[in-house]
């Protein structure tokens, strides 16, 4: 009997530590795993008290990818069919419109963004017609190159729209927030409450209601070192376009708010609690509030956009502070204004470069390029325009000028890119001196840029951006002309893939250069200069020591995809204050004395280089193309007259 009881006795404490260990073992649930995480990385929890509590379920399984795919098509109106999705308090969707389809005049039940993906709509709102058209950015060539157009609208809660698509139908993006119930039902939602309640507190929206907007004139706010937003806040949600740079990382963070992203373009890794699920364009996650996540960005970047339930006001904070600086430069109520379209005036403007204000004058190069860059100095000129816009050559068919620069004694410096020298030339044109066309007993391949200093010196580019086969010198690279016309060059050939614009700082110690192209297939070239501003100290003698990188550029999308770093950075302008407005792809993006980004200006056609001018000095003139355009700031441009 003792050993069958203790045989007993002893089975029972086995059985007791089996079930122990079982319980240790056993998973833990996604909420005690986000506890240990906001533990470990020391994060804050925050709620916002008041929200309003729904018995709608969402579509989007927490934490999980989805593929917009994956969600069912709902026809909404005849010929509108709709991708939805829905977390607590704001619903997104994707619609796609047949030609000439209509979504019928409603009032609206719900504070509503609407967003022209592609196509058109002809749209009433209160009874006023507005018609959107979204435009893609194109391809960049010898003679156009257009930004792109994302029309886009707030309309609050109890206003009256509809919408008409154009002959080619419309792609449309809608967020409402709180959800709605008509949409809901449409998508096959039962039990649904007689109503969705709003939430109480609200913040003040970014945008005017019923005013159509451009994505693209949106500003960037840092989010990050590596992660850049266009923010748009409604009142009781918010909207963030990011852009996330190749390779970096979104550390883990919570914030109070429920969060849908959506991507558009790129990959990621995105983290999810203690793990990680790929992300691709048009798939979908959502994270409910104080939920750890955070990103791994792929080698293409990422972009897309979150949708914050309700809005966060951490972020209208960063927006705000990206206004005040941007403002602080150029006027909120600036615009950028068109002054001439070479195309549609005589005698004509082809390809306009190097814009400098001179005797109450602008002037600038009137190049030809065509579709492949194919230059002929014999259709190319150098121009005078007037305040007014009318303008006139003062060079024909002599020489391809690209970078000018007023000098020292009322003329002008010019690089003359096909003839490969730069010269000095008065305001009528004639050419006084060869200030440089050799270099080593060898003639310079292509002048392209060109700034003086105080002394008389002046620095130039050579990208050997020419027509000849076979190139004079043995690579890209920046030269210095002194005073008593010695030429030295600064930088081994080819240390910058392609060397474009020049700008001098105020106090003349501080010599910035771009690089248009990097990390590109076809280039021949290829440096570690990237998509960067260099800035070098300037010695007594002309030459540079101390380079560094000044700021990055932001890069377009087609760039990215293509995993190159190629801005496409051409003529700078620099202010008083030592602000540098670089022209790119992108618009003309700036930047203060320390490489800080403030801004970008969104130009209809993308910039190829701009200047100060006017009575003030205060006006930015853009060349691009056909155009010059202008738009007012605050500060004093500067030029070594």
């Amino acid at each position: 009997m003792r050993s069958t009881l203790t045989n007993r006795i002893i089975f029972s404490g086995l059985l007791a530590m089996g079930l122990t260990v079982l319980s240790q073992c056993k998973p833990a649930s996604p909420e005690e795993k986000n506890k240990d995480l906001i533990a470990q990385y020391n994060l804050t929890v925050r709620e916002i008290p008041g929200l309003p509590k729904t018995s709608i379920e969402s579509n989007l399984k927490p934490l999980t990818v989805t593929g917009l795919d994956k969600l069912d098509s709902i026809t909404l109106y005849p010929g509108v069919k709709a991708k939805l999705f829905w977390g607590s308090g704001a619903m997104g969707g994707i619609l796609q419109l047949e030609p000439n389809a209509k979504i019928p005049e409603e009032v609206l039940p719900a504070n509503e963004f609407l967003f022209v993906l592609d196509g058109s709509i002809a749209q009433t709102i209160n009874g006023a017609p507005v018609t959107m058209i979204s435009k893609k950015r194109e391809d960049p060539d010898g003679t156009h190159g257009g930004t792109p157009v994302t029309p886009f609208v707030y309309l609050e809660k109890g206003s009256k729209n509809s919408a008409t698509a154009g002959a080619s139908g419309a792609k449309l993006m809608e967020v409402y927030s709180p959800l709605r119930l008509d949409y809901l039902k449409k998508a096959g939602v039962t039990n649904l409450p007689a109503e969705v309640a709003d939430i109480a507190t609200t913040q003040t929206p970014n945008v005017a209601p019923n005013k159509v907007y451009n994505l693209y004139d949106i500003q960037l706010s840092a989010l990050n070192a590596d992660a850049n937003s266009r923010l748009i806040s409604g009142k009781n949600m918010q909207l963030s376009f990011f852009y996330l740079d190749p390779n970096s990382a979104f550390p883990r963070h919570i914030h109070p708010e429920e969060q849908m992203m959506f991507t558009l373009r790129g990959a990621a890794d995105e983290i999810l609690l203690d793990g990680q699920q790929a992300v691709k364009a048009n798939d979908i996650v959502r994270m409910p509030a104080n939920v750890v996540h955070g990103a791994n960005v792929g080698p293409l970047g990422c972009d897309g956009v979150d949708i914050f339930w309700p809005a966060r006001a951490d972020y209208l904070d960063k927006d705000k502070a990206r206004m005040a600086a941007y403002h602080a430069i150029v006027p909120e109520d600036a615009k950028v204004d068109e002054i001439v379209d070479g195309a549609k005036t005589k005698p004509g403007i082809v390809f306009t470069e190097g814009p400098k204000w001179m005797n109450g004058k602008l002037y600038f190069s009137d190049q030809f390029f065509d579709q492949k860059f194919g230059g002929n100095p014999k259709k190319s000129a150098t121009v005078v325009m007037n305040a007014n816009g009318s303008y006139r050559y003062i060079t024909a068919g002599k020489m391809q000028t690209n970078g000018l620069y007023p000098y020292k004694n009322g003329h002008l410096i010019a690089c003359d890119m096909m003839g490969h020298r730069v010269v000095e030339m008065t305001t009528t044109g004639e050419v006084v001196k060869v200030i440089a066309d050799k270099y080593d007993g060898k003639s310079l391949d292509g002048p392209n840029d060109l700034v003086a200093d105080a002394k008389g010196g002046v620095y130039f580019t050579d990208p050997q951006f020419t027509m000849d086969a076979v190139k004079f010198q043995p690579g890209r690279t920046v030269y210095y002309v002194s005073p008593d016309g010695k030429i030295k060059r600064l930088f081994k050939p080819n240390e910058f893939a392609m060397p474009n614009g020049l700008a001098l700082s105020p106090d003349g110690k501080t010599l910035y250069v771009d690089n248009t192209y990097d990390d590109e297939t076809w280039y021949p070239v290829k440096s570690k200069k990237g998509n960067f501003i260099w800035a070098y100290d300037v010695n007594a003698d002309g030459t540079v020591s101390n380079g560094r990188k000044f700021c990055k550029l932001f890069l377009t999308e087609k760039v990215l995809d293509r995993q190159a770093k190629s801005s496409s950075a051409d003529g700078m302008a620099i202010d008083k204050m030592g602000n540098i407005y670089v022209s790119t792809f992108s618009g003309v993006q700036i930047f203060n004395a320390k490489g800080v980004y403030i801004g970008n200006i969104n130009s209809p056609t993308f910039p190829v280089s701009c200047g100060f001018g006017g009575k003030d000095m205060k006006t930015l003139y853009i060349a691009s193309f056909t155009h010059i355009y202008k738009i007012q700031t605050n500060m004093v441009g500067f030029v070594q007259y």
